[in-house]
């Protein structure tokens, strides 16, 4: 229905989220005002809706301001980018000191400091707010990672806690992630760890289909089977349902009559920007970027067809159930890897940009209404709440042991995958990083010892403090620098 009644919340991008979002609010009891640049997409949504909760249609930008009650919560959900700057124009001069405006799209991190820095002159607050779950998730429940000022929640945080995905434990999944951009950024890494699951999870597949001969309906009951078990997690979930899945049109299985080149949006890449800029090894995250990347570049795999490999020959049953479960371990203990990493970046940029983030607090939002919600969430947040000063995911006991037990069948995989000339960068990948870690002495000593050589960029010695260089072109002396 429709009133003039003072609105709570509006929201102004009536795109899929948009309206899904602005629904959710409006079914948990709160009264929402609606614009969208075209005004038919207002009354679209209201025609359609209305009967879900109490709705104030405004048609200009003035209207839309006058109808919220205050402190005003105006709710962008418009692409990222420019078109946000040009929303944000628009309202702001409408706005007063203590108003609120809340970004819900995928915003890069650093504009969202920008503009939480501009508007805060001008008294507003500016929120932004990672929202994860997809169209579903927007309407039934998300994951919410709202940063900006603390003030802010206070008025916004009940009201998301109520349109929030709940845990199995029944707790909201949101939290004030910190100051300016943190809430964008946790949900950056969020994405970047989204594109490291689903490519190991296709490493995975690749390896029971070529590897073990198993179809992709046998496939999706083994993925059904793992989903029981500590990789219960909405990714596993949804692979099954995709591997089962028949083409009407051909009766072929659809993950065979789909392009095998996969899209992406752009924050798996920037979450590998920015680690780069922080110094921080996400390497799992990086080769799914750059798997994505290859897959689309059709003309250069076309001309590489013929270059020469092993051919996979499957294995025969036995043995195939046998390596379906070596590739569990593997598909583990990578999956363990790459949340470290990410955790990682949260980490550095929390340190860098004093946002002093609650790791814990990330892991327990992450825990339903998100793309990577899975059961072993629950053990990632109380390994941190535990430890709020873990160095690393892998310096907890119970991940450690279970990557110990792990890694035999971990390496049997890679190997069998080399053999067979399967590309595992993930599997590959993750396992490199774990033995990294651990080695008691990197090839870094021959590196800085190049660099030296060629650069005079000095290097420190196991022995004594300090900084040195070795006369190379000379009588290869050593000097203090």
């Amino acid at each position: 229905m429709t009133t003039s009644t003072s609105a709570q919340i509006g929201v102004t991008g009536l795109a899929v989220m948009g309206r899904n979002l602005a629904r959710n609010f409006a079914r948990n009891g709160y009264t929402v005002a609606l614009h969208n640049r075209t005004a038919a997409r207002t009354h679209a949504l209201v025609e359609e809706f209305g009967e879900e909760g109490i709705f104030v249609p405004a048609e200009t930008a003035k209207e839309f301001v006058e109808a919220l009650e205050r402190p005003r919560r105006l709710v962008v959900m418009v692409k990222a980018g420019e078109p946000t700057d040009a929303v944000i124009q628009e309202f702001a001069p409408l706005l007063e000191p203590g108003d609120m405006i809340i970004d819900g799209g995928n915003a890069h991190f650093a504009d969202t400091r920008r503009r939480e820095r501009e508007l805060r002159e001008q008294g507003i607050h500016f929120v932004g707010a990672g929202i994860s779950g997809g169209e579903e998730g927007a309407l039934h429940g998300p994951s919410i990672m709202p940063g900006g000022p603390s003030e802010s929640y206070d008025s916004l945080g009940p009201m998301l806690e109520r349109i929030s995905a709940k845990a199995a434990d029944g707790a909201p999944c949101v939290t004030h992630i910190g100051p300016d951009g943190a809430g964008h950024f946790v949900k950056m890494v969020h994405n970047g760890i989204e594109y490291a699951d689903m490519q190991l999870i296709g490493e995975a597949y690749q390896l029971l289909r070529d590897v073990g001969g198993f179809t992709p309906a046998e496939i999706a009951d083994i993925f059904r089977t793992w989903n029981t078990g500590r990789l219960d997690s909405y990714l596993i979930e949804i692979t099954a349902e995709v591997l089962s899945h028949v083409d009407a049109a051909t009766g072929r299985p659809f993950v065979d009559v789909v392009v095998d080149r996969a899209e992406q949006k752009g924050t798996g890449r920037w979450t590998v920007q920015i680690a780069l800029d922080l110094g921080v090894p996400v390497s799992g995250i990086a080769e799914a970027v750059f798997a994505r990347s290859l897959s689309g570049h059709a003309a250069l795999r076309d001309a590489s067809r013929e270059l020469a490999g092993p051919t996979p020959t499957p294995l025969g049953r036995e043995e195939a159930a046998a390596f379906a479960d070596r590739v569990e371990q593997a598909l583990y203990a990578s999956k363990i890897v790459s949340y470290t990493q990410g955790f990682h970046e949260i980490a550095a940029g929390s340190e860098e940009y004093g946002w002093d983030i609650d790791l814990g607090a990330v892991a327990s939002i992450w825990r339903g209404g998100c793309i990577i919600r899975a059961a072993f969430l629950d053990r990632i947040r109380a390994a941190y709440d535990a430890r709020p000063d873990l160095p690393s995911l892998l310096s907890d006991a119970t991940f450690a042991e279970e990557i110990a037990a792990a890694q035999d069948d971990w390496r049997e995989v890679l190997v069998s995958a080399t053999r067979k000339g399967v590309p595992t960068p993930g599997f590959a990948a993750a396992l490199a990083y774990y033995d990294a870690l651990r080695a008691p002495r990197l090839p870094a000593a021959l590196t800085q010892g190049q660099r030296d050589f060629f650069g005079a960029h000095t290097y420190r010695r196991v022995d004594r403090e300090g900084s040195f260089h070795t006369l190379w072109g000379g009588d290869r002396g050593e000097v203090e620098a």
